[in-house]
């Protein structure tokens, strides 16, 4: 009779992902994992290649989190300003996570940014005004948009910014409204904005401010 296997892949996979979300992508190493799971380091070469193998399953895993969970969340009712304060959230509730997804990882960085621009062109196809624009237009909606969003998520998160959510409805609406309804941005081909949300290569102080 064959012998079962007592670690198995999805088991290494959820170990590695726990491993990202308390520590980040700086520990990621076999080593750890293992630790983790009380096991040496030769289960996980037997089902992953090797650790970029399992570091890409785990960003699918975590794009899946935040598909599925995080970016599903409804507060409003407008599928862009929904998004968001869904990231801004995430900032706020979750800071191992972000922190690990959007400013320690090097790794998947590239595989994150093209994730969050398909997400919001996904929720920007639901505007009828929108879809009269050109492609360039529609690309800088989402570029000024992310960048209003992950400002109010580094500067909320952080403790400097004392804002309601209602506040933050009104600047993301103001900001969204003037870049569908005007031509803002402008970006070009060669904007590099442009060139990392759209190309994948894989799939300090201020002062509290308070309104």
């Amino acid at each position: 009779m064959a012998r079962r296997k007592m670690i198995t892949r999805d088991m290494i996979l959820t170990s590695a992902y726990d491993l990202v979300v308390k520590d980040g992508f700086n520990n990621f190493t076999a080593r750890n994992i293992a630790k983790r799971m009380g096991c040496s380091t030769q289960p996980l070469y037997l089902e992953f290649s090797c650790m970029d193998d399992l570091k890409r399953a785990v960003i699918e895993k975590i794009q899946d989190y935040l598909r599925e969970d995080v970016f599903s969340r409804h507060y409003t009712g407008d599928p862009l300003i929904d998004l968001s304060l869904s990231y801004i959230d995430l900032a706020k509730n979750d800071r191992s996570l972000y922190r690990a997804i959007y400013i320690e990882d090097h790794f998947g960085r590239e595989a994150m940014r093209r994730f969050a621009y398909e997400m919001g062109m996904e929720r920007l196809r639901l505007y009828p005004d929108a879809q009269q624009l050109s492609e360039r237009r529609q690309r800088d909606i989402i570029t000024g948009n992310w960048i209003i969003s992950t400002g109010l998520s580094a500067l909320v998160s952080a403790g400097y910014l004392d804002i309601s959510q209602d506040q933050m409805v009104q600047i993301l609406t103001a900001q969204l409204n003037d870049f569908i309804a005007n031509d803002r941005f402008q970006s070009t081909e060669k904007t590099p904005t442009h060139q990392e949300l759209t190309v994948s290569t894989d799939r300090r102080l201020h002062p509290k401010i308070q309104f």
